[in-house]
């Protein structure tokens, strides 16, 4: 049964506000996926927590997680699912066909997200900042720019951090490690040699490693910490580079949880840092 259906059949046993938030929902399904709680409580005239206890009484933890599910229910209604995108497609044709591999993608990810890893890739993270170490990040390839996207991503938290997409620099890099430092390496496939070499190096120099890469590859199995990323990347001429896509998501992940953790100075360091590269950036005349 979607999950139209089920509000359909529920509606007439919920509260009259929460009949309303239904209704606003069954009313354009799409548009309600683009809309946020506020939103979505103007257009039903209720409060944000009306939304809230709708979702729950569904059986969902919240917003985020009733449109997770709503997302899906339309993807398996799109004539296109599941399908690449082929010579001819119109505009709509290729963004219903992305859009949907995209979000399956982060869709399984969210329900298979291995939460342990994650706890234990962002605490080592945190490690390593504490005592005013490295954290290096490689990759190759696509891989590559998403290196270099955590690299930027850490660095302005006030971290020590390198990117490298080179392989002798991963290698000169991972031999120059210490104890205390951290290396996380992006890879989709995880069979890289030059980064199997690199994590093999920053190990034996007692580095803490982290691989976001597929399950069972021989990278997952060189790292101290495996964040399981399952996305075979497709070769055909159109497809999208999803995978890359997802380890950024990853990385988001990470930081998000190492700024929790650093506690109340990292915003005030934030701030500070945007106002001086506005102060640099922009002028007033």
């Amino acid at each position: 049964m979607s999950l139209t259906d089920q509000i359909q059949r529920t509606l007439s046993t919920l509260p009259a506000a929460e009949q309303r938030v239904a209704q606003a929902v069954l009313a354009d399904p799409r548009a309600a996926l683009a809309r946020t709680v506020a939103e979505l409580a103007g257009q039903a005239r209720v409060s944000n927590p009306t939304v809230v206890r709708f979702c729950r009484s569904l059986g969902f933890a919240g917003w985020a997680d009733f449109k997770l599910k709503l997302a899906g229910n339309l993807g398996q209604g799109l004539p296109y699912v599941h399908q690449s995108v082929a010579p001819g497609d119109g505009s709509r044709a290729v963004v219903d066909k992305i859009v949907e591999q995209v979000q399956q993608t982060l869709a399984d990810f969210r329900q298979n997200a291995g939460l342990r890893p994650l706890e234990q890739a962002s605490q080592a993270l945190v490690r390593t900042i504490r005592a005013g170490r490295r954290i290096e990040f490689y990759g190759v390839g696509n891989s590559g720019i998403v290196a270099q996207d955590a690299q930027h991503k850490f660095f302005r938290m006030g971290c020590h951090t390198a990117a490298y997409a080179d392989g002798h620099l991963q290698v000169m890099g991972a031999t120059l490690l210490q104890p205390e430092d951290c290396v996380v390496v992006f890879s989709n496939s995880g069979r890289s040699r030059d980064l199997l070499d690199a994590t093999e190096l920053a190990r034996q120099q007692k580095a803490t490693t982290v691989a976001v890469t597929a399950s069972g590859s021989p990278l997952a199995a060189a790292a101290d910490v495996h964040i399981a990323a399952d996305h075979p990347e497709s070769y055909e001429e159109y497809s999208p580079m999803v995978s890359r896509l997802l380890h950024l998501v990853i990385v988001d992940i990470l930081a998000t949880e190492v700024a929790l953790q650093l506690g109340p100075d990292l915003p005030a360091r934030l701030h500070a840092l945007k106002r001086n590269l506005r102060a640099k950036r922009y002028r007033d005349d």
